[in-house]
């Protein structure tokens, strides 16, 4: 049996105008904690530096690895009242992002229905008071709407960071913009967690992983979860409700594989 190395750090964030702590975790499920992973440091660590520069930075990667429940961890302990968070499906036009702006601003009264007039009101208000801007699922805004963003940072009166989170081609749009790239102050990758990381942040992440053999940690990554968060957050849902129901069950390979089945064909041994 494989020696578990020491346990990751627990991140405690502190509470602000973001979403409930609950909701970063994928399910809201109970007991898990936020983990202090690599990323999860290297996000805290490079949001500092973009705020105190008033910068841009793009957080990217595939789906699932952490990358909303890093930034809205990170930014309850860094700017909690000055975040502002902005999400969007679909391929938002520039004219949804005004509103979505004048929304969660919290203006009064009903937006202006002309674009010169929504822009100044737009900017005289980011002008009062620091804010970060949060665009989180960047992977749906059109060129277009990155350039407004760019169009709201680039103004001398505004005092604001801008912190786009996605997936997809986010990374692959805003590099190949000269004029986008080029106001990036950091740019993070997010990637699976690696075996090693496995082993030191699942047994912390949730009680039920506590006493689990590490052979059979490295199993479900290797079969099911290929160290997406979001993945083993599915597993450990599933586990935990399965030892609700049966005392008599323990973490092991027959449950482990009880649980791959249902999480479709392809996450089964």
């Amino acid at each position: 049996m494989n020696a578990i190395p020491g346990p990751a750090a627990v991140f405690r964030p502190r509470r602000g105008p973001l979403p409930p702590p609950r909701k970063d975790h994928y399910l809201s499920l109970p007991d898990a904690n936020v983990m202090g992973t690599a990323a999860m440091k290297e996000t805290l660590a490079n949001l500092g530096e973009v705020i105190d520069a008033r910068g841009m930075m793009c957080l990217y990667g595939p789906a699932g690895l952490g990358k909303t429940m890093s930034v809205n961890a990170s930014l309850r302990e860094l700017a909690p009242r000055a975040t502002r968070r902005i999400e969007f499906r679909g391929r938002p036009t520039v004219l949804d992002i005004r509103r979505n702006l004048f929304n969660v601003l919290g203006l009064p009264g009903s937006p202006p229905r002309q674009p010169t007039a929504f822009d100044t009101l737009l900017k005289d208000v980011l002008a009062e008071e620091f804010r970060v801007l949060v665009c989180d699922e960047a992977q749906w805004l059109r060129e277009e709407s990155f350039e407004y963003f760019r169009h709201l940072f680039d103004d001398l009166y505004t005092d604001i960071a801008v912190v786009f989170v996605g997936g997809g081609n986010t990374y692959q749009v805003l590099a190949s913009k000269d004029m986008l790239a080029s106001r990036v102050h950091i740019w993070q990758e997010f990637r699976p967690l690696t075996r090693v990381e496995v082993l030191t942040t699942i047994p912390a992440y949730h009680p039920v992983w506590q006493t689990a053999d590490p052979d059979d940690l490295l199993y479900a990554d290797d079969v099911a979860a290929h160290g997406v968060f979001r993945t083993w957050a599915k597993i450990t849902y599933h586990v935990k409700r399965a030892l609700e129901t049966n005392s008599d069950l323990e973490v092991d390979r027959n449950l482990l594989r009880w649980v791959f089945s249902k999480l479709g064909r392809h996450n089964q041994p």
